[in-house]
């Protein structure tokens, strides 16, 4: 059973599959991309509510329990003694992780948000012949409405960037350590010497020059390969943007994080 559990949560096409891909190299350490834990946590809740008739025999202190114990179960195989579970809706659950597990922290990648966009339309032009799974497979639209429909409150960015706000200007904040995309390609050393220290672990040398991770077959299925694809060697990459100019000036200031005058609980940032 695993003695300390954290999260990774924040933007997608932020690295957070990146960042799991690193921290698995750490034999101590289970890490991966995306999973189903948040989506059951979110599920069992609804049942555990007032549209259950039999609700009543359920308290607090037994929903605490079922939950701590969807966690447990999930992990039961898991030799790892340290657990990282990845959802960008961890950020939107920081109030029931701080009392399920008090010592666990969240992790969360973020990068500016134009770069988001244009790596998800990258993804889209170079699947041409695939509909993917982001759009529910509509072979239609265009960058617009692309980008209107995955930065909206319910779509895949505007719901991560609510969440980490959420957890940014909330009472938990302390709980959050935010990892910059482009500090994580540039400096990975820095940004995994900063997690260490954040979850109190020893420091571990990791492989930056070849990372092993492999979500082809899932992204297959999503009708996006490439999605969760991690280059095996960590490096920066300049490259023009495929955004037309005005899309691209829509969201170049959203980057809050970056104004340390936005940052009244001072959450740590590398």
């Amino acid at each position: 059973m695993f003695q300390r559990i954290h999260f990774i949560s924040g933007l997608p096409r932020a690295g957070s599959t990146l960042l799991a891909a690193l921290l698995r190299q750490n034999p101590r350490f289970h890490a991966d991309m995306s999973g189903p834990l948040a989506g059951l946590f979110t599920s069992m809740l609804g049942e555990m509510s007032g549209r259950n008739e039999f609700s009543v025999f359920i308290d607090d202190a037994k929903r605490q329990r079922l939950l701590r114990g969807l966690f447990d179960n999930f992990y039961a195989d898991q030799p790892a003694s340290v657990i990282f579970d990845t959802s960008r809706a961890w950020c939107a659950r920081l109030p029931a992780l701080a009392t399920l597990f008090p010592d666990s922290r969240v992790i969360a990648c973020v990068r500016q948000v134009p770069w988001i966009l244009d790596s998800v339309e990258r993804l889209v032009q170079k699947n041409a012949f695939l509909p993917s799974s982001i759009f529910n497979y509509s072979a239609g639209g265009t960058v617009y409405s692309r980008v209107n429909g995955i930065a909206g409150s319910d779509g895949m960015l505007g719901y991560a960037y609510d969440a980490l706000k959420e957890a940014f200007y909330g009472e938990h904040a302390k709980r959050l350590l935010l990892v910059q995309y482009e500090t994580l390609v540039s400096n990975p050393a820095m940004a995994l010497a900063a997690i260490y220290d954040f979850i109190g672990e020893p420091a571990f040398t990791h492989n930056t020059e070849h990372v092993d991770f492999d979500a082809s077959e899932f992204d297959a299925k999503a009708g996006t390969p490439g999605l969760h694809a991690v280059r095996p060697r960590v490096e920066a990459r300049e490259r023009p943007t495929l955004l037309p100019p005005d899309l691209f000036r829509r969201f170049e200031n959203d980057a809050f994080w970056r104004d340390p005058n936005l940052n009244p609980h001072g959450v740590r940032i590398v």
